[in-house]
């Protein structure tokens, strides 16, 4: 894989880490349902791992570019 195939999926990772996010927080604001709440825990977990996700590629690009 190379540097800028890793750039790519970290961005890509980071922007659908922050949509599973935002959508989090509105079931999150709107948990008057019990299925909302599962929704919002989900997407928060969700959201999370894509973040990790987005850092592990970050890394392994510049680390590649640098050496």
């Amino acid at each position: 894989m190379s540097s800028e195939t890793g750039k790519a999926l970290g961005i890509i990772s980071i922007y659908t880490g922050l949509l599973f996010f935002l959508l989090g927080m509105a079931a999150r604001w709107k948990s008057d349902f019990h299925s909302r709440a599962e929704i919002s825990t989900g997407s928060l977990t969700t959201a999370a791992v894509l973040a990790a996700l987005a850092m592990v590629f970050f890394l392994l690009s510049w680390k590649r570019k640098q050496g």
